[in-house]
């Protein structure tokens, strides 16, 4: 079981570094914002109990995954890399001329199902695709993953209610809950917690969990898989994970790193 979770640890650090150098080479933004859910995606794209679509093959999904969060596009790119779904090459074309790797997701990248980016659109989105299924007598899987910044979003709540109000299932929504949005504390700018209890109200199932623990995570997919309905995932997490001085410093929200943090980051992370 230990290996497994290892294995996943390592994958987690390749994926980091490759974050880190897509946004310090193109002097992007939003580094913080993906380096925080890096142990998500991972989990989700490798763990046997998160997504199992194969590779290139996305004409007949049956599962979808939607990063609500889009600004974390860098994240999801390094993790589609390493899953094969695009190439080293493509991966290194990252916000350049003629590129489809833009900051936010493009359909047009292989992997990619839904284009992302204005928050709180994700979790409607797989209201919309759910209710398709229960039409179509489906049962097909949607996970998002959005942020806790994002729960600001009125459209937020009005999915979640609408969820549960036409007994939809098979949506799992993952939040990235490291404490910060763009300019301050995320409970600062409006008073999102207690999480937990506002998700229940609007009757869904709650887990609260180390967001960076990938058995936590692991537990979570197994326990929806099993009773797929509406599920909510709180996963605590760090702006900035991985990186000493990148931790909870809500200046790496626009920041990139110059090439003496890059390279401080890199031996940080044991990248040779």
């Amino acid at each position: 079981m230990k290996k497994k979770y290892n294995f996943l640890n390592k994958i987690s650090t390749q994926v980091r570094y490759e974050t880190i150098k897509l946004v310090h080479s193109t002097n992007t933004a939003h580094l913080g914002s993906s380096l925080s859910c890096v142990d998500i995606l991972v989990a989700s794209y490798f763990l046997k109990n998160g997504l199992k679509n194969k590779v290139n093959n996305l004409k007949n999904v049956k599962e979808t995954f939607i990063l609500s969060k889009g600004h974390a596009a860098p994240a999801l790119y390094a993790v589609l890399q390493k899953k094969k779904y695009i190439s080293k090459r493509s991966l290194y074309s990252y916000s350049k001329p003629n590129s489809f790797l833009e900051e936010h997701p493009n359909i047009r990248i292989n992997g990619i199902l839904v284009s992302s980016g204005s928050l709180g659109h994700g979790l409607s989105y797989a209201a919309g695709l759910s209710l398709g299924d229960k039409i179509n007598k489906k049962m097909n899987k949607h996970i998002v993953l959005m942020s806790d910044g994002e729960c600001n979003e009125g459209s937020v709540w009005e999915a979640a209610m609408f969820i549960t109000g036409k007994k939809l299932k098979n949506i799992l929504v993952l939040i990235d809950c490291n404490k910060w949005q763009a300019t301050e504390r995320t409970n600062q700018v409006l008073k999102i917690e207690p999480m937990r209890d506002k998700w229940k109200s609007f009757g869904w199932k709650v887990y609260e969990i180390n967001g960076h623990n990938f058995e936590s995570i692991d537990k979570v997919f197994y326990k929806f898989n099993k009773n797929p309905i509406p599920t909510a995932v709180i996963c605590r997490t760090v702006k900035g994970k991985g990186v000493s001085f990148m931790e909870d410093n809500n200046l790496w929200h626009y920041r990139s790193p110059n090439q003496k943090e890059f390279i401080k980051a890199k031996e940080e992370l044991g990248i040779k």
